[in-house]
């Protein structure tokens, strides 16, 4: 594995070594105070952020390296300068791009003239570095992940593909609940799918909330996903029945609850669940930094 731009670089023990590798660093950071000195890794956004900024950033100091942030002000990729230079100069002077981005097309362009690994930090398609941490956060409460069985809840997007895929790679169970109109990709979930049948996963979809009675973890995200301008009230009353709430937790005898955030509270999931006892959210919100550090040691150290 040199880059990580949708998961699928991934083999089952790669992924399970990051797992592990995530844990360590979280339980020992002073370990791993140094692993990166006098390494420089340049984050671009395309895309507004504050966890995935945030957890780059620091995560890369707690390191010992130096991040380097470049935003739109700095012109606009493809725009202002071609994709194909921005990885070549970048190349010339980080160890590690991170780029969170419009289009999946970008960082395959940016993988393609780049020297140094590239990793997606999210992008239409894919949002690898949430759906490893999401397993992290798995993995602390659950001894044998590919026994757990997660339930996505609400739009097919992205974090519903990241989700796919590293629960096939694990042998996890995983089934996105959307409603009608919402699935997620086709050819993603085909993939998936694919992997699964040779991991023993189960990847499936559903528009019936009541198919995942008896499932260990509900995990939830916005129903509008940033940049998407659909006014709230078209979308309201086909989401309301996909709502993460209390009913939902006693009817299916859920346990433990995930979002990737921003939570809309009262909307997307209610603010007694998110701040209740079922609620994994701030753990898995600081795992990102955890997973995200084992992914850039893993792939500036190879």
């Amino acid at each position: 594995m040199n880059d990580l731009l949708t998961g699928f670089e991934m083999t089952q023990q790669q992924a399970l070594d990051l797992i592990a590798l995530g844990k360590e660093l979280k339980a020992n950071p002073a370990k791993f105070a140094q692993a990166l000195a006098g390494k420089s890794v340049v984050t671009l956004f395309e895309k507004q952020s504050l966890r995935t900024r945030v957890t780059f950033d620091i995560g890369v100091n707690k390191l010992g390296g130096h991040a380097v942030y470049l935003d739109q002000a700095n012109g606009a990729m493809g725009s202002r300068e071609d994709v194909k230079d921005f990885a070549a100069n970048i190349s010339r002077w980080a160890d590690c791009i991170v780029a969170r981005v419009y289009d999946h097309k970008t960082l395959v362009e940016m993988q393609e003239y780049s020297t140094v690994p590239v990793i997606n930090s999210l992008c239409d398609l894919y949002h690898p570095c949430q759906g490893m941490a999401d397993f992290l956060t798995v993995a602390q409460n659950y001894d044998d992940v590919s026994k757990v069985k997660l339930a996505y809840i609400g739009d097919g997007n992205n974090v519903t593909h990241s989700l796919f895929i590293a629960g096939a790679i694990l042998g996890a169970t995983v089934t996105a609940v959307c409603p009608i109109g919402h699935s997620p990709d086709a050819q993603i979930l085909k993939q998936a799918q694919d992997i699964a049948a040779k991991t023993g996963a189960t990847i499936t979809v559903t528009d019936k909330v009541e198919d995942i009675k008896g499932f260990d973890v509900v995990y939830g995200d916005t129903w509008l996903s940033m940049g998407d301008d659909t006014p709230l009230e078209q979308i309201k009353a086909k989401f309301m029945p996909y709502q993460i709430n209390q009913e939902l937790l006693d009817t299916t005898g859920i346990k433990h609850v995930l979002h990737c955030q921003p939570a809309h509270r009262g909307l997307d999931i209610t603010s007694e669940v998110m701040d209740g006892p079922a609620s994994l959210i701030f753990d898995q919100a600081e795992n990102r930094m955890h997973i995200q550090n084992a992914i850039m040691l893993t792939l500036i150290n190879k």
